[in-house]
């Protein structure tokens, strides 16, 4: 018995909801940047399969597909993760992230 099921049911129902509403402008950006943003696609497929997984578990519906999807969400954001460091480290270019090339202390003239 898992207390407040219905309080727990409605948070990951909006989790659902966050990830199929991030899915779909990270998969229109996507197509206009040619994947560019792959790492927030994959990210809100995992948001999807760890939403979809917690309400397999909490519902017991299905455990065992249940815990199989919260591995696919485990995977999706580590890969996320990797992706969206490399596309980092590409753009980056050596330069400090605001732009600023003044060493630390000096003040601006």
């Amino acid at each position: 018995m898992v207390a407040g099921r219905r309080f727990w049911n409605l948070i990951w129902y909006a989790i659902l909801l966050l990830g199929v509403a991030g899915l779909l402008p990270s998969i229109y950006w996507g197509r206009r940047t040619h994947w560019k943003n792959a790492d927030e696609a994959i990210r809100a497929i995992g948001t999807i399969a760890v939403s979809v997984g917690m309400l397999m578990l909490l519902n017991h519906w299905a455990g065992a597909l249940g815990q199989l999807l919260m591995v696919v969400a485990l995977v999706c954001f580590v890969l996320a993760f990797v992706l969206g460091r490399k596309s980092d480290l590409k753009t980056d270019g050596g330069d400090s992230a605001d732009g600023d090339d003044r060493e630390d202390g000096e003040e601006g003239r």
